[in-house]
């Protein structure tokens, strides 16, 4: 997308290497710049690969209004952030098919210890229940994402054969998502044996008929017979990457276009702040896409490569530099001015 005169309406901001720093915290420059983006009219959006419980341990306490909107799950849920007396109002859902997850189980049999299947049980305060994630094996996910293990433990249950918590659960209370979690090498195996069935599609990842990104998540809810869709999230200085499996259809983007539809507005005149491959979506459908300094270096060549505005770093209040330049250029716009060159009429 290219930067035109369109106003920015909507931002919508990555949380981890992107809104919160090294010290996983917001900073008051960046909250600063969040509650004047507010102030100034802007939907403020916070779209995560966290589950929505989990977000909120760092949302919560930032004072954002109760009616914005929290996309999580890499897409699969968009909830209202809410507060404390309030509560959270869940906007939509997608869940995976039972028989799919079933079947990923079998299918990824040599990557069972990596796996943790997630399911969208947030309490009306927006906790979640214990159960809300279920692993089989939990030595090689402590070694990998010990930290994330350990902040979890209140809702991990251990489900031995893990299948066994898809066939006890209630008739609606099927998965929002699977994650493996690994080395990069790990990983990118388990990529490769997932899309060896034609059920598995990976936009950004793999290309169909020619068309990759966003453009090929958007077409994968009309591809016949693909029920999943792969998300990357990589961590070159820890060799961690994160595979999330999600239902067909879903993605970060796909969730803001809808979002951003209901409040009548217009891809052009959203910003996106990211910093890694579950991204990608956001970054390729808005009009103006911001990718942070400490994004993987092969993704900051994509973005190079297809004009895309390279920001600060996360623990340099890169987010408050973007927004504080995006509220400076709707300003000029409002006076009739762009870069200095005056607006047609």
């Amino acid at each position: 997308m290219g930067n035109g005169a369109a106003p920015i309406r909507m931002i919508a901001v990555d949380m981890d290497g992107t809104l919160l720093g090294l010290n996983g915290r917001v900073s008051e420059e960046n909250l600063a710049a969040l509650r004047a983006a507010e102030q100034a009219g802007i939907e403020v959006v916070v779209a995560t690969g966290r589950r929505h419980c989990y977000a909120m341990r760092i949302l919560r306490d930032l004072g954002l209004r109760a009616e914005s909107a929290l996309v999580s799950s890499n897409g699969t849920v968009t909830r209202t952030v809410g507060t404390g007396t309030s509560g959270t109002r869940l906007i939509e859902r997608t869940l995976m098919q039972r028989e799919t997850a079933l079947w990923l189980c079998e299918h990824l049999a040599e990557f069972r210890n990596a796996l943790v299947i997630t399911f969208d049980r947030v309490q009306p305060d927006g906790e979640d229940a214990r159960g809300a994630l279920v692993v089989e094996e939990m030595e090689e996910l402590h070694s990998s994402i010990g930290r994330w293990m350990a902040a979890n433990e209140p809702y991990i249950e251990h489900v031995r054969p893990i299948e066994q918590a898809l066939r006890l659960g209630l008739e609606d209370d099927a998965p929002i998502q699977m994650m493996l979690c690994g080395t990069i090498e790990r990983m990118r195996r388990a990529e490769r044996r997932l899309l060896e069935d034609a059920r598995v599609f990976a936009p950004g990842m793999s290309r169909v008929s020619g068309v990759s990104g966003v453009a090929g998540t958007v077409q994968t809810m009309e591809l016949d017979g693909v029920e999943v869709v792969l998300s990357r999230t990589e961590y070159p200085d820890r060799d961690l990457s994160l595979v999330d499996i999600l239902p067909a259809g879903c993605s970060k983007g796909v969730a803001l276009l809808r979002l951003a539809a209901g409040f009548g507005i217009s891809a052009a005149e959203m910003m996106a702040i990211g910093d890694n491959w579950n991204d990608l979506s956001m970054l390729e459908i808005a009009g103006r896409p911001v990718l942070m300094e400490n994004a993987p270096e092969d993704l900051k060549a994509t973005a190079r490569e297809r004009g895309w505005e390279l920001g600060g770093h996360h623990d340099r209040h890169g987010v408050a530099v973007a927004i504080g330049q995006a509220l400076e250029r709707n300003a000029a716009i409002g006076n009739g001015r762009v870069h200095g060159m005056e607006l047609g009429r």
